[in-house]
């Protein structure tokens, strides 16, 4: 049996020198369903199940393996063990839904995350918003992509409205009917990993399975709101035809926000709040702020202005300025070692190794 290329599955060097710490396999997972588990490895596809003392150690819900980590797994037969999680170059996450406070991670190690909004009753920018924020934040790069062009009668008014929300990031626009997705193809490139994140019935998959040049998944008809039906359960990783991986995840009636990148989501905000008068404005009550100025002078909208303010509370940031958000990013990233002047001396010794 000819040994699979692990290049093929974004596999880096970065991983591999990771992997020689330790003394299993390496290899991906590429479908998580409910607690069950599938991995490749160069040795072909496992069922997986995680190790006690990885389920142990496991604080919450972002713990665990989710569908595009790199792993270290116990190869045994059909089935293996996942003993240790290599780090994340990016991750995708959000605050699980329910009562729950754990963050769940969606997406592991992604290079681009196809933002999907469908281009009738689903568009809205609000949400849109919520959904660019955590996507800067992942470490990847976000792209939007807008579905359903063919139900959309005012498709120039949306993309104006966009102008002021999707700053710097590139739009791409498909019909159902038309084979555009060919413009989805050029962003993905061999080795990189892409997912395609948004809310039920978008079309998400439909594209999936036109990159695939085959139906691999069922998509189901539109409603009698012009909305599509959720058809996805599952997360997975599936290989291009022409290279180049795609992560397909369910739809999200819920997306609560764990992190943000509030610098780059809110850009324009952020660089207004460089000319406000205190360097510490919260943009409420000052005098002097120049964000209020551009809302009483139709520069900002103040739906947009909300937008951020709710989003900032929700992430547990509020009254926080750029620079007190990426310390209280980076306190969160490093909790679980003691801080990050302990993660240094961690790596340190790694590398001593």
């Amino acid at each position: 049996m000819s040994k699979i290329n692990m290049k093929d599955y974004g596999l880096s060097d970065r991983f591999v020198n990771e992997s020689k710490l330790h003394s299993f396999s390496l290899g991906r997972i590429i479908s998580q369903d409910k607690g069950i588990y599938k991995a490749v490895t160069e040795n072909g596809e496992f069922k997986a199940q995680i190790s006690g003392k990885l389920r142990y150690n496991a604080a919450n819900i972002s713990d665990y393996p989710a569908v595009g980590d790199f792993v270290m797994m116990d190869e045994n037969g059909g089935n293996a063990i996942i003993h240790h999680i290599l780090t994340r170059k990016s991750a995708f996450i959000r605050k699980a839904a329910g009562t729950s406070n754990d963050d769940q991670v969606v997406a592991a190690n992604i290079d681009k995350v196809f933002i999907c909004m469908s281009l009738n009753r689903d568009f809205n920018l609000r949400r849109l918003e919520r959904y660019i924020s955590i996507g800067w934040d992942s470490g990847a790069v976000p792209v939007v992509v807008l579905t359903k062009s063919d139900l959309c009668e005012n498709i120039d008014d949306m993309m104006n409205d966009l102008d002021d929300v999707a700053l710097g990031l590139e739009i791409i626009i498909t019909s159902s009917l038309k084979d555009d997705y060919e413009n989805i193809k050029k962003y993905i490139n061999y080795g990189q990993t892409v997912a395609f994140i948004g809310s039920s019935g978008v079309g998400k998959t439909t594209l999936i399975n036109k990159l695939m040049g085959e139906d691999i998944f069922e998509t189901k008809e539109i409603r009698n709101d012009d909305r599509g039906k959720h058809t996805t359960t599952k997360r997975e990783l599936i290989l291009l035809p022409e290279g180049g991986i795609v992560i397909d995840t369910p739809g999200m009636r819920e997306l609560g926000i764990e992190s943000a990148d509030f610098s780059k989501a809110f850009a324009d905000i952020d660089e207004l709040s460089q000319m406000c008068k205190f360097s510490d404005c919260t943009h409420t009550k000052e005098p002097g702020c120049a964000v209020k100025r551009a809302v009483e002078d139709g520069i900002l909208s103040e739906e947009r202005l909300e937008s951020y303010f709710k989003l900032k509370k929700e992430a547990k940031y509020d009254g926080l300025n750029s620079k007190q958000i990426e310390a209280e990013k980076l306190k969160r990233m490093f909790k679980d070692v003691g801080g990050m002047k302990n993660a240094r001396k961690i790596i340190k010794e790694k590398n001593k190794r």
